[in-house]
């Protein structure tokens, strides 16, 4: 069992990085590997909407989303983090996502990321945190992933890590993000040895409000 943490933060080692690293700690403190991986600096590029993905099993843009997304199998678990930039996550980061989460499923039937366990934590100074816990969350729904809780909203507020060490309730809820995904990852595995299959789902239907 391994968990990914995606650190969409443009600071490696800031407020993000922080809260990421509190579930990191309570992950292992249960047995459970993790990775923080950062998406970095430089601009990412958006989705052009080319469906090649669909075709080649891969993004046409061979950068970090690729990197990852070749990675998948690896994973049973994600967690993204993201600061909160005018009420929603960091502007490279949903770039990101957004070709990660459509290029990294090889048909619109098969997806890769359907039953790993999704969770999302963000990172503000103030204000805006449940708007954009609320908007990454969405990713995790539109891909049969089943969504972690924790005590409270997953986020924690300050303007430097040293802040954010501050927030005792904050970091109490990434601890308990991490016990409960672990928990929830050892049931999974429990689940499967006993004979619990993964749910089977219906070929998609997709339709539109036009006809």
């Amino acid at each position: 069992m391994k968990v990914l943490m995606i650190n969409g933060s443009p600071n490696e080692h800031g407020c993000t990085f922080t809260a990421l690293s509190e579930v990191a700690s309570s992950l292992a403190k249960n047995g459970v590997e993790s990775e923080i991986f950062w998406i970095g600096k430089k601009a990412v590029q958006g989705c052009i909407a080319c469906f090649k993905c669909q075709e080649l099993g891969h993004c046409i843009f061979n950068d970090s989303v690729r990197e990852l997304t070749s990675r998948l199998d690896e994973f049973s678990g994600i967690i993204i983090g993201s600061p909160v930039y005018y009420a929603g996550p960091a502007g490279s980061l949903c770039a990101f996502l957004d070709r990660f989460f459509f290029s990294g499923d090889s048909s619109a039937n098969e997806s890769k990321f359907a039953n790993k366990l999704g969770a999302c934590v963000v990172s503000c100074r103030r204000g805006g945190a449940s708007a954009a816990f609320d908007r990454l969350n969405k990713y995790f729904t539109i891909k049969n992933m089943p969504i972690v809780s924790s005590q409270y909203w997953n986020q924690v507020h300050g303007f430097t890590p040293d802040d954010v060490r501050k927030d005792l309730e904050g970091m109490q809820t990434m601890r308990t993000l991490g016990e409960n995904m672990a928990w929830l990852l050892k049931c999974i595995e429990a689940g499967k040895n006993a004979g619990v299959s993964y749910p089977v789902h219906e070929e998609i239907t997709f339709t539109n409000f036009i006809r």
